[in-house]
């Protein structure tokens, strides 16, 4: 299950904003926004998004547990 919150904490430890982020990966700052709410980013997009910000752990990001 996608974890919004770790995303968010990895995009603050970066010093990106979310329309930074969005941006670099190619998609709007409103699809971004819509994808953290229902989490339902790419493969693409979450391989972009680890490599931009440094993700060491993509698990706790893209695979959480409840």
């Amino acid at each position: 299950m996608f974890n919004p919150n770790q995303l968010r904490a990895e995009m603050a430890r970066a010093g990106m904003t979310q329309k930074q982020v969005a941006n670099s990966i190619g998609i709007s700052e409103n699809t971004f926004s819509k994808k953290m709410k229902d989490g339902s980013f790419g493969l693409e997009e979450a391989e972009k998004m680890i490599t931009l910000l440094d993700i060491q752990d993509p698990g706790a990001v893209f695979f959480a547990r409840k």
